[in-house]
């Protein structure tokens, strides 16, 4: 892969709304730490940096039994703060273009590895399947043209691509992020979003049709 790209997975939440008392990134998903599904995804990527806050030493504790060349970057104020601002922090001494992977998402590999190898800019988003989703608007080539809690054609899972230069410290998601720069690219996915227990359920059968 590029050396011009590094891939920022955003790990530092609570995960409250799952309602499993532990980090998304450390739930078991048929017999493997979310994390390590992740991980999986990018094991040819040279420069992964990983977002920490909630549980930060048992997410590293368990990223170092797997992979020991993985960055590791605190974002100190996860509390108040949303996925924005760890793909900001995880991405400003990183490569040019930086690739977000939301700590709480599943995308299909074979889906992930036409993602890694795009040049450029782009956005992806699948078909809805989250009960809490936030959705996207396309146009007809499926450029992302807005991002909304109502009405869109898809949802807006995540991952994305960006230069680095283009992020601000905010205190906003991802897409808040995004959206000065909008349309972008869009690129559709097979991906699965863990917000609630209902999608923890749904994650548990997308990965059994990998």
């Amino acid at each position: 892969m590029s050396s011009t790209k590094s891939v920022i997975i955003s790990a530092a939440g609570l995960g409250s709304r799952l309602g499993l008392a532990k980090t998304k990134a450390l739930i078991n998903i048929n017999g493997k730490s979310l994390i390590r599904w992740q991980l999986d995804l990018f094991k040819d990527v040279e420069d992964v940096r990983i977002v920490v806050g909630f549980q930060a030493h048992d997410v590293i504790d368990e990223v170092r039994g797997y992979r020991d060349d993985v960055i590791f970057v605190y974002n100190h104020n996860y509390f108040d703060s949303k996925t924005g601002a760890s793909y900001y922090l995880g991405a400003r001494d990183g490569n040019e273009l930086a690739i977000e992977f939301d700590g709480d998402l599943l995308v299909h590999p074979e889906d992930m590895q036409m993602l890694l190898e795009q040049e450029g800019e782009w956005i992806a988003y699948a078909d809805k399947m989250s009960d809490d989703a936030v959705l996207v608007k396309t146009n007809q080539v499926g450029d992302v043209l807005s991002f909304s809690r109502e009405r869109g054609d898809y949802e807006w899972t995540g991952p994305c691509c960006v230069t680095k230069d283009k992020l601000r410290y905010s205190s906003g998601h991802v897409f808040n992020q995004l959206e000065p720069y909008l349309p972008m690219r869009g690129i559709k996915i097979r991906a699965c979003d863990i917000d609630t227990y209902e999608d923890y359920q749904r994650a548990l059968e997308f990965i059994k049709r990998w």
